[in-house]
């Protein structure tokens, strides 16, 4: 088992799987709650999808600015110092939000949409800082088993969001991933940078975290928009197809109303599946491209039929919400790539930045989908969109370069 699974189980594997767990249980939360937190805070049924899109843009706005933040700070501060201050923030928020329906306020959806911003800021951090240590950390043939433990234990947490916020109120499911938040600090403590960081640390005239390595750059640019590209179809099937699997599937016939909670949980049940068995087709295989080619296929046959599958049970839905969700977890993977497309004093600016780049995307997918569904509804939207978002991540895959035995000790200049 030298070279197996139980060899990449590291401290910082284990505290980064577990932080991750928290995230995505904050992250879905709101889709899982969606419909229930927004009728008991008095918004009419015929304006629940306008609002619902309100707030997740506000929330993927947050993260689209958190990380540009906790990139910059990653790269300046440290990949450890990101994790505390990333938990903290989403994890008060998350708190404050559950205390919404309990207060009286004169507009509890504007706080609810301002709560979910600033979460969207703290939820930023967490993935791109623990991926990045955790690549620094393990070696080089055994980092992209180390990173899709991560992304696939973490997961999982849209599996607990999903149990607590179908048979528990709204408000409590809040509470609890704020009050999960603030306990896993305790287990930080035994976090440490990567000694490859530290020694970039101590070098002067070494810029770190600066965007304007990115930006100056016309090859570096390229290069990292095509890191953003590969991972939209991920967001589309989540932030589309599954959050507003409810409407959609209602359009498709379903011959019961479908729960977006239970249709999250299947899905994210599919990426913990999806994450882990991507790594080690990865190792397999010895490529990263080659890997994601695979699921990236899977993924545009599973969309082809939830799209396609009319008059069927929410049972049926279900299962091809599994069948997505396993398609679209090659997302630490894609992380991961990002991370070793890099030097190491801009690593953490783009493993954070680029995941949430791909989740503030969705502002731009969920506008040309509600833009698209007026006139075409929301079968052809949604298949539009898709369309859309797997050529892009097609061509820009085709087009990266192989980073699976790459030496991430260098530096960008």
């Amino acid at each position: 088992m030298k070279h197996g699974l139980r060899s990449v189980l590291t401290t910082t594997v284990v505290i980064g799987a577990l932080g991750y767990f928290v995230d995505i249980y904050d992250l879905v939360l709101f889709s899982i709650v969606r419909v229930p937190s927004l009728r008991s805070l008095g918004v009419l049924p015929d304006q629940l999808e306008s609002v619902g899109i309100r707030l997740l843009n506000m929330q993927m706005t947050g993260m689209l600015l958190g990380g540009i933040l906790w990139g910059i700070l990653g790269d300046k501060r440290g990949r450890v110092s990101v994790l505390f201050g990333s938990i903290i923030m989403y994890s008060l928020a998350n708190i404050a939000n559950g205390l919404i329906g309990w207060i009286p306020l004169s507009d509890p959806v504007g706080a609810y949409a301002w709560l979910r911003f600033i979460a969207g800021i703290g939820l930023a951090g967490e993935l791109g800082a623990a991926i990045t240590l955790v690549a620094e950390t393990l070696p080089k043939d055994r980092r992209g088993l180390g990173t899709s433990l991560v992304a696939g234990i973490g997961v999982s947490g849209a599996i607990t969001a999903g149990l607590i916020g179908e048979f528990f109120s709204w408000q409590l499911a809040y509470v609890v991933g704020g009050v999960l938040g603030l306990m896993l600090l305790v287990a930080r403590m035994r976090m440490f940078d990567s000694g490859m960081f530290n020694s970039v640390k101590g070098k002067a005239g070494v810029a770190r975290g600066d965007l304007m390595l990115l930006l100056r750059s016309p090859v570096r640019l390229v290069r990292y928009v095509k890191c953003i590209l590969i991972g939209l179809p991920i967001w589309f099937v989540i932030g589309i197809l599954v959050t507003f699997s409810r409407e959609i599937c209602a359009d498709l016939g379903a011959t019961g109303p479908v729960s977006p909670g239970m249709a999250i949980m299947f899905a994210y049940g599919g990426l913990v599946i999806g994450d882990i068995s991507s790594g080690l087709v990865s190792q397999a295989l010895r490529s990263r491209k080659r890997a994601v080619a695979g699921f990236l296929t899977g993924t545009i046959l599973a969309v082809v039929l939830y799209l396609s599958s009319r008059d069927q049970s929410p049972g049926y839905y279900y299962g091809v919400c599994v069948l997505m969700g396993t398609g679209v977890g090659y997302w630490a993977m894609f992380v991961t790539i990002a991370a070793e497309q890099f030097g190491t004093n801009l690593r953490a600016t783009v493993a954070t930045t680029v995941p949430n780049f791909v989740r503030g995307s969705v502002v731009l997918i969920t506008l040309s989908f509600k833009f698209l569904s007026a006139d075409y509804g929301r079968i052809v939207a949604a298949g539009i969109v898709g369309v859309a978002c797997c050529t892009l991540a097609a061509i820009a895959l085709w087009h990266l370069e192989e980073s699976f035995d790459r030496d991430l000790d260098f530096l960008e200049y």
